[in-house]
């Protein structure tokens, strides 16, 4: 079972428009270029789902050709990158399949040549948040996920294969986490997928081909490892004059584990235990949780505070930017709202309250910035990535809350989220936009009870309230583009967020209760069916108004040279 943390929840930094359908489309091709022998100079993509609805709204293709390319998801030359490509000599085709049934709603099929003559092909899935897995090489069902350090071996399947590569994985003193074979028929080619918690050496591929039985090696690094603001092993704090900090500072392996289970909350009932026992807010209680996390992982120096700070920064610069500098976006349905809004403000002609319109205001400009294909930050994904900030912006401009305690904010909403990824899903193509701007909203409403110092359970109240505000909540983007409807959804979002914050601050309960509440999402967005989950084939995309704006929307599949 995948494990998140803070960052999986406040993050990635991306580019938008779609976490699920830009950044994690990046990841499946960015993991994909890191299996090949050299560089990529053909590739086709065969497009699934939602992603064979949505590609062209959603930016799906640059972001895979980005990938191929080895451009990060917070590349701001993602959206240029076809004219990159043109330039590496990489030719590519979309085929959109939409008859085919697969198991996971965004799904691509990568076929890749590259500049050796080697054809390999790998199928992956994109399954919210900027996450992403690769389920298949070449036939083979394997998993691949890019959380850790991976690495990939392409054997006969044999006797003792498997025995080596452990004993050279070993000799290089690269400590493995999991190891998993995989295979079609027993007795022909397998793979060995071999995650590990430290960085895997270069020389390991020599070592392990000199071995006739091993046909091919790939290392593929940690999705974080790339990252600017990437965890730090012990290893490398060492290396680096850095003392390590946080629980894992001194443990075992062993010992690090042990104390990340402890507090590895599954549940909201399990996190308000353990707050109330420690007498702490919940954004300590994640953090502590943090802290066990990278300890359990080998990560020795816990910089949580520096991260949430930087995504602050980003979050800030993506809700003030349209203010003053609003641009058209990708697939002009939108722009400038969010200046029309600010300009009303400034000159005091708005009615009613200030935080509200100010949280409305830094919703709008938050989608401006994502359908321009700027830098956000997924929160939980992109595509509701202006209700948090928003909310805590609009409490910053009107309470005066300093940024550190913005940061704690951060980390609530973090908390909130883990949970609703762990029990449910924040994929508007799994779970319509009640995942998105639902889990968004809870996330910013309990954020913003510990700020306005309400108790760890008025915030699982407000959060709880805020899922049933928005409970089934459909996914139906006009032409496939994150901008309309979405974009007054966020400011909805935040509305409601703020409105359920002041209920659970007055002391009224939802009733129901947080856990079962996030059941019960699950459940509804289930029972949507597939047009009204990111489709963009029923709701308000399938409007005459909005076909007309859309006008027949299908790109060419034609292969760019």
């Amino acid at each position: 079972m995948t494990i998140y943390g803070i960052r999986d929840v406040i993050g990635p930094f991306m580019v938008g428009p779609s976490s699920s359908h830009t950044a994690g489309a990046l990841r499946i091709a960015l993991m994909t270029r890191r299996l090949l022998g050299a560089q990529p100079v053909e590739a086709t993509f065969t497009l699934y789902g939602s992603f064979a609805h949505t590609y062209h709204g959603h930016g799906t293709d640059r972001a895979l050709v980005a990938g191929l390319l080895g451009l990060a998801p917070d590349d701001l030359r993602v959206r240029d990158s076809f004219e990159l490509a043109e330039k590496a000599g990489l030719a590519f085709s979309f085929l959109p399949d939409d008859k085919t049934q697969t198991p996971h709603p965004n799904t691509v099929d990568i076929r890749v040549k590259d500049a050796n003559g080697t054809v390999t092909e790998v199928r992956g899935e994109s399954i919210g948040g900027g996450a992403a897995q690769i389920t298949a090489i070449n036939g083979v069902d394997v998993m691949l996920t890019g959380q850790y350090h991976s690495l990939v071996v392409k054997q006969k399947d044999v006797r003792g294969v498997l025995a080596f590569i452990a004993a050279c994985v070993a000799e290089m003193e690269v400590n493995i986490a999991t190891t998993k074979l995989f295979r079609e028929r027993k007795g022909d080619v397998a793979y060995t997928v071999m995650e590990t918690d430290d960085p895997i050496p270069a020389a390991i591929a020599q070592m392990l081909t000199a071995n006739p039985k091993i046909l091919a090696v790939r290392i593929v690094p940690s999705d974080r490892s790339a990252e600017s603001n990437a965890p730090v092993s012990e290893e490398q704090a060492l290396e680096e004059g850095q003392t390590p900090t946080g629980f894992g500072a001194g443990l075992s392996a062993h010992e690090a584990q042990l104390l990340f289970e402890s507090m590895d909350f599954k549940t909201g009932a399990e996190l308000l235990a353990f707050a109330e026992r420690e007498k702490m807010p919940i954004s300590d209680a994640i953090c502590h949780r943090e802290r066990a996390m990278l300890a359990s992982l080998g990560i020795a120096v816990d910089d949580t505070h520096r991260y949430l700070s930087e995504a602050l920064k980003v979050m800030r610069r993506s809700a003030t930017g349209p203010l003053t500098d609003p641009k058209k976006s990708m697939g002009g349905l939108i722009g400038g709202e969010a200046q029309k809004l600010w300009q009303r403000i400034e000159a005091g002609e708005v009615f009613g309250d200030t935080l509200l319109t100010r949280a409305v205001t830094y919703a709008q400009a938050v989608l401006e910035t994502n359908a321009t294909m700027g830098r956000i930050v997924a929160a939980p994904t992109a595509g509701s990535a202006g209700v948090v900030p928003a909310v805590l912006l609009a409490l910053q401009d009107v309470y005066g809350l300093t940024d550190e305690q913005l940061g704690r904010g951060l980390a609530n909403a973090g908390a909130i989220g883990m949970l609703i990824m762990h029990n449910a899903t924040v994929s508007g193509a799994e779970g319509g936009c009640q995942a998105e701007v639902g889990a968004a909203s809870a996330m910013a409403a309990s954020a913003a009870v510990e700020l306005m110092g309400g108790t760890p359970a008025q915030c699982l109240e407000a959060a709880a309230i805020a899922i049933a505000g928005l409970l089934g909540l459909v996914c139906d983007p006009i032409g496939g583009l994150v901008e309309a409807p979405c974009q007054k959804r966020n400011a909805t979002g935040a509305a409601n967020a703020l409105a359920s914050a002041q209920l659970a601050l007055a002391g009224i309960d939802s009733y129901v209760g947080f856990d079962e509440t996030v059941m019960a999402m699950y459940s509804v967005g289930r029972s949507l069916p597939f047009e009204l989950r990111e489709s963009a084939l029923g709701g308000l995309a399938a409007t005459p108004t909005a076909c007309q704006m859309c006008g027949g929307c299908t790109p060419s599949t034609q292969p760019h040279n």
